[in-house]
C-alpha cells in the first residue's frame, strides 16, 4: 500500500476531495517508522465513514454521500505487521509505501488516516494491492483475461496444503486412513485439523490430536 502524507481526504483515500493539507517538510523518516509501528497489535480501529458498514440499514457511504455526517463504533482489529518499506518526498507531500499483514476487517485506508493523524499531518490512502487471503496468494490469482477464457479449479491436495497444517503418512497408515482408523500414538505436531496426505502426496482426510492418538474428523477418499 501506499500513504500519503500531508493530506487528508474526505473519503481517507485518493478518490476523496482533499479536506486539509499539512506542511511535511520535518518530519523524518526515522519518525514515520516509529509511529507505524505503534499500530502493530490490538487496535480498536474507526473504520472510514466513506465504507459499506451498515447504519440503522443503509450503507454508511450512502448516507455520507447524501450529505449526512456518519460516527461508526470503533471495531476490534488485529495488525500482525505494518512495515515501512519506502519512503519518497514530493514538494508538499510525502509518499510512504508499505508492507501490512492483518485481520479481516481492518480497514487500510484508515490506518493510512491514523498515521497520519499520529504523526500532526494528516494522511489517506492513494494504492492498495492485496497480495494474500487467507492461505491464498498471488501464485493462486488469476487476471480477468484468465478468468475470461475458463474458470481455474485449484486442486484439493494443494487447498488442503494451504489451509492446514500437514502431515505424511506411512503406507501402512494411509491405508488405515481410508477406512477412518485410529492412528495410535500418533503426534501430527500440531493443535486443531492437520491435513494427512498419502507418501505419494495425495491429500486423506483431516485429523486431529486426541491425547496420543490421532482420530479422523473427515476422510476425502475412499477405502481401498
Amino acid at each position: 500500500a501506499t500513504i500519503r502524507l500531508g493530506a487528508s481526504t474526505r473519503t481517507d483515500d485518493a478518490e476523496g476531495e482533499v479536506t486539509g493539507c499539512c506542511d511535511t517538510s520535518r518530519l523524518a523518516q526515522a519518525e514515520i517508522v516509529s509511529r507505524a509501528a505503534e499500530f502493530v497489535g490490538e487496535l480498536d480501529q474507526v473504520p472510514s465513514a466513506v465504507s459499506a458498514i451498515k447504519v440503522d440499514g443503509q450503507r454508511s457511504y450512502a448516507r455520507v454521500r447524501k450529505g449526512e455526517s456518519v460516527e461508526l463504533a470503533a471495531r476490534p482489529v488485529h495488525v500482525s505487521r505494518f512495515d515501512v518499506v519506502a519512503v519518497r518526498r514530493g514538494d508538499a507531500v510525502v509518499d510512504v509505501d508499505v508492507s501490512v499483514t492483518c485481520s479481516s476487517g481492518t480497514y487500510i485506508r484508515a490506518l493510512a488516516r491514523d498515521l497520519g493523524s499520529r504523526l500532526g499531518v494528516g494522511g489517506h490512502l492513494t494504492a492498495l494491492r492485496r497480495t494474500r487471503v487467507g492461505p491464498f496468494g498471488l501464485p493462486q490469482a488469476r487476471t480477468l483475461e484468465q478468468l475470461a477464457t475458463g474458470l481455474g479449479i485449484i486442486g484439493l491436495d494443494e487447498v488442503a496444503q494451504a489451509s492446514f497444517p500437514a502431515y505424511t503418512l506411512d503406507e501402512e497408515q494411509a491405508h488405515a486412513v481410508g477406512f477412518g482408523k485410529v492412528l495410535r500414538n500418533t503426534a501430527l505436531g500440531a493443535v486443531g485439523p492437520v491435513a494427512v496426505f498419502a507418501p505419494d502426496g495425495r491429500f486423506l482426510a483431516l485429523y486431529e490430536q486426541r491425547g496420543a492418538d490421532a482420530r479422523a474428523v473427515a476422510v476425502f477418499v475412499s477405502a481401498p
